[in-house]
Formats: C-alpha cells, sequence, structure tokens
C-alpha cells in the first residue's frame, strides 16, 4: 500500500455497522483518511481477515484470537456492552428446559452437547460462546446466521445460536428462548460482553493506525449526533428489515464502547480471549490487544 492509495475497509451491512462507518465512507470526516468499503456478512468478513484480504475490518473476537499475528484492535466502532448477547433457541415444543436466573444452567448445556445446534459460523462470537456454554458440541452445524430460525423452526436442527436482529424477531417464528448467553456471561463474570471489534493490520505504521481510530471514533460520534443523516444509507443494506428493529438494532449495539471500549472493555475482551485461550480455543499470545499496546 502507498500513501496515495485507498485503505480497504470492510464490514457488515447490520445497521449498527452502517450507522457506525456512514460518516467516514460517505466523505462527511474531512481529516480522516479514503477508503473504498465493502460489506459482508461476519462469517465471510472473519475469511477476508483470515487471508490478509482488508487493511480495517470488523471481525469477531473469537476470529480476532486467531489473527492477533496480523491484526491489532481499534478502541472504537465496536459491538460490547450488556444485554447484547447472543441467545439460543428452540421450537416452543421442544423439550429443553430453558436456563433462568435461578440456574438450570448445567441441565440445560448437557442436554445440548447431544443435540444439533446451529451456529453463525466458526469463528463468531456466538460460536465461542456457545462452545464455552455446552463444551465440545460434536454436533454442531454452521450455517449463515439468516437461515438459522428457518432451521430451527422446520426441525432440521434442534437448537440455534442467533444474532443480530434474530434477538427481536425470533418469536415469530414460533420459537422460544433457552439461555441469553450475553446474561450468563455477565453473571458468571461480572462483566460486558465482546461481540465484534475492529480491527487493524499490523503492517500499517502506528501513525496510519492511530489516524484511523481517530476517524472511526468521529464517525461513531458524527453518527449519535446526527443520527438522521444515515438513515438512508442504513436502509439500502438492511435487507428489507423494518425500520423500527433497525433501530433497536442501533440502540442495542451501539453505545459507549462503540466510542471508546475504556478500562472495563478492555478487561472482558482480555477476559474473553484468555478463556478461550484455557480452553485450547485459540493459542495465546504475546501481543498487545491494541494497536497502541
Amino acid at each position: 500500500m502507498t500513501p496515495d492509495m485507498p485503505l480497504r475497509l470492510a464490514y457488515s451491512p447490520c445497521p449498527n455497522d452502517t450507522f457506525i462507518f456512514h460518516a467516514w465512507t460517505q466523505g462527511l470526516l474531512p481529516d480522516a483518511p479514503p477508503v473504498v468499503e465493502r460489506l459482508e456478512d461476519i462469517d465471510t468478513l472473519n475469511g477476508l481477515a483470515a487471508a490478509g484480504e482488508a487493511d480495517v475490518i470488523k471481525v469477531s473476537f473469537y476470529a480476532f484470537g486467531h489473527l492477533r499475528d496480523r491484526y491489532a484492535l481499534l478502541h472504537s466502532g465496536g459491538a460490547l456492552g450488556r444485554g447484547v448477547g447472543p441467545l439460543i433457541v428452540a421450537r416452543k415444543d421442544s423439550s429443553f428446559r430453558p436456563a433462568d436466573a435461578n440456574g438450570g444452567t448445567a441441565t440445560l448445556a448437557d442436554d445440548l452437547s447431544r443435540a444439533r445446534v446451529a451456529i453463525p459460523g466458526e469463528l463468531t462470537t456466538a460460536a465461542l460462546l456457545s462452545g464455552l456454554f455446552i463444551g465440545d458440541g460434536r454436533r454442531r452445524v454452521v450455517m449463515p446466521f439468516d437461515r438459522i430460525m428457518p432451521a430451527v423452526a422446520s426441525g432440521e436442527v434442534d437448537a440455534g445460536v442467533i444474532i443480530h436482529e434474530g434477538r427481536f424477531t425470533y418469536g415469530s417464528y414460533g420459537l422460544r428462548r433457552l439461555v441469553d448467553l450475553g446474561e450468563w456471561w455477565e453473571r458468571t463474570t461480572g462483566l460486558p460482553i465482546p461481540l465484534g471489534g475492529i480491527a487493524v493490520s499490523r503492517r500499517l505504521d502506528r501513525e496510519t493506525q492511530g489516524g484511523i481510530d481517530r476517524a472511526i471514533r468521529d464517525s461513531v460520534l458524527y453518527a449519535r449526533a446526527n443520527p438522521d443523516a444515515s438513515r438512508e444509507y442504513i436502509a439500502a443494506h438492511s435487507q428489507e428489515m423494518d425500520p423500527a428493529v433497525c433501530q433497536a438494532h442501533i440502540d442495542l449495539y451501539v453505545n459507549e464502547a462503540s466510542v471508546d471500549y475504556g478500562d472495563e472493555g478492555e478487561r472482558a475482551i482480555e477476559h474473553l480471549l484468555g478463556s478461550a485461550a484455557e480452553c485450547g480455543l485459540v493459542a495465546p499470545s504475546g501481543l498487545g490487544l491494541f494497536w497502541d499496546s
């Protein structure tokens, strides 16, 4: 890459990402570096990062755990918070007994370990959390996230791990929640749940990395100060999602941690990746998490 070439930026078409990146990609930030954007689902983004096909990219934290030699995290633009985790759902007539605030997670985890459970990609944070919750999960079935609820409803699989707008729409498929993996994580660790982050190539110099971090922070701040400016851009990429669901999606996933993770957010990311390393799901790394660490 030469100084006059635009950065290769890749992120998802989900409303929270298009809301966050609208100002930067549409030239509304005069000091931000030029970019060429590419929008893909999170599983495809994880694959692009593994192939080194982006300079700046949205990735799941599970995938990032495998990519730390090539990418570092930026402080802005990610999805992290409370009440934002993936859900495991099943048909209303299934025999699974849902977990609740009083427990029941061990029984449910044991039952799910013998079931066909659909997950949205091998390296999504949803896959990592479900692996930490269920255990080995020999019968996991990988499929695109938008196929999971229909597959559970039809009986193709016994249960499914759902993300994104599925949190708001699973009831319309005749499904019920078995466990909120975000709530489970928060209850057992006391930390918010990290879902996805923005990674920057370690091949870029630190000045460029810092400029990218500032551009994303400024893009988030612009979006929050001008929420109507990105409405058409979001709608163009939201796959005919209902406007109310779009807004609920943004309200849920864009928060103060999207501006900067802060100390608590950084501890949560470190704990998640540390737990994954302890379980042998990712390799330990001596590299810092962030571009400036």
